[in-house]
């Protein structure tokens, strides 16, 4: 989402008479029912957040609050291709950075939004077509989601990849163009970079079961059947007088392909109704057991990118509007999570499955086995390096490539040669291993890596 263009007209349903009844119900808090939003939500094993402009995070009025009420963060804009890759090749994480640290001293999770969309993309990216962009896209994924590794919940691995309208279609764009697995591609290298964090689809109109919601359906379940990485479907419900009146039953339905589905950028128009629709989209998520968070688009009316919508739980002077208490009222009074959550349907292993390394490491030495993410024209390699019974100083790999194939990045390493036989070396702090430790380094490639195999020599 940006908060800096216009408002876009929510695609909702009229409530139904039985929904407005439900919305309108006085809700009993439970015995132990938490008294801010963050509390309320930890106890049912969820999460509630909010998007932060990390320029707040030094007006005391704004960290009051958000630290006070909220267990999550998402940054607005600072995560974001132009953000975090103003010039081809050349990173900048600060923005992102002073958010993660923000985050870990408070006992907050981070939500990262997002590593690929057609909007805020850099200009040398605009310019960009092809399998020049396609390379360069997942070069970006690679890396950033490497730089933030560990440290991010759950990533927005593609923002808004589909069609308004009726055609239930993947929208036109530059990256689109770069051929209709460009969104396999990305989800496999997040994937590859970040095996911890869950891997997102997010988008926008989605509130309803409507064309747009059912194609990005149909390629979760698609992922799902053929083993593509993806972990979770986010919602932005950006709403204005009305929610459609099957809601609930959408999530539901993304829920049961296996997928958690999460409310990512939460907003709701100013109103006699805001309180109500604050808390039937929040009655509706504690009602999906795979509902694992919700998140609001800003922490305070005049931070919000809806301008006089006024459409978040807290006035500008912080002061907490009647949204506020029926969401409070709606997560105390739902279920958790439930200890033992449904789990994943059987998924197909990778294309290039990895070499199990021995059950016992050499007895002198190393070895390494690799990991691929394969897609059309290219390739992520994940290598692990297990060191024998005497430990290493250092190592190396080597690989030879097919004909065609050429690597275009490394990270945790050091190449020597592009093509045909290339070799890894140890950086400076991944050499020196113990007997039987293991380090992972990685590259990326152009072509294709199937059936390469890793040798090892230990100094």
């Amino acid at each position: 989402m940006n908060h800096r263009r216009a408002l876009r007209a929510a695609v909702t349903i009229a409530v139904t008479g039985a929904l407005a009844a439900a919305m309108t119900m006085t809700l009993t808090s439970t015995a132990s029912a938490g008294t801010t939003l963050r509390a309320s939500a930890a106890e049912k094993g969820r999460y509630f957040g909010a998007a932060v402009a990390t320029g707040k995070l030094s007006t005391s009025a704004y960290t009051t609050i958000l630290n006070r009420e909220f267990n999550s963060v998402v940054a607005e804009n600072e995560m974001k291709w132009d953000a975090t890759e103003p010039q081809q090749g050349r990173f900048s994480y600060t923005g992102g950075d002073r958010l993660v640290s923000h985050a870990q001293a408070n006992g907050m999770s981070v939500r990262g939004h997002a590593l690929l969309w057609y909007q805020q993309q850099p200009g040398w990216a605009q310019n960009m077509s092809g399998s020049a962009l396609r390379n360069a896209a997942i070069n970006h994924v690679t890396q950033v989601a490497t730089h933030f590794r560990g440290k991010i919940y759950a990533w927005d691995v593609v923002n808004e990849a589909f069609a308004d309208g009726n055609s239930g279609a993947r929208r036109d764009s530059n990256l689109q163009r770069t051929g209709n697995d460009w969104i396999e591609a990305a989800f496999r290298a997040a994937r590859a970079a970040d095996p911890g964090a869950k891997l997102c689809y997010n988008d926008y109109n989605t509130d309803g079961i409507n064309a747009k919601s059912t194609g990005i359906y149909n390629m979760v379940r698609d992922f799902k059947s053929r083993g593509v990485p993806i972990d979770c479907v986010g919602f932005q419900s950006h709403l204005g007088t009305s929610l459609a009146g099957d809601y609930q039953a959408n999530l539901q339905r993304f829920a049961d392909l296996g997928v958690d589905v999460q409310i990512t950028e939460l907003d709701v128009m100013t109103g006699g109704n805001q309180a109500n629709i604050y808390g039937a989209v929040t009655r509706a998520c504690m009602n999906v057991s795979r509902c694992t968070g919700i998140t609001t688009w800003g922490v305070r009316d005049c931070d919000s990118w809806r301008g006089s919508d006024n459409a978040l739980l807290f006035d500008c002077n912080g002061n907490k509007k009647a949204a506020y208490t029926n969401v409070l009222n709606a997560l105390n009074a739902g279920p958790a999570i439930p200890t033992d959550p449904p789990t994943d349907p059987p998924t197909d292993p990778p294309t290039d499955p990895p070499t199990d390394p021995p059950t016992d490491p050499p007895a002198v030495g190393c070895s390494a086995s690799v990991s691929l993410n394969s897609w059309t024209g290219g390739f992520v390699a994940t290598v692990k390096v297990t060191a024998g019974s005497t430990g290493t100083s250092g190592w190396n790999v080597g690989f030879t490539l097919p004909s065609g194939a050429s690597v275009t990045n490394t990270w945790s390493a050091t190449a020597s040669g592009s093509t045909g036989a290339v070799r890894f070396a140890n950086v400076n702090y991944n050499g020196r291993l113990g007997a039987g430790q293991v380090t992972e380094f990685g590259f990326q490639g152009t072509g294709s890596a199937s059936g390469v195999t890793p040798t090892c020599t230990a100094s």
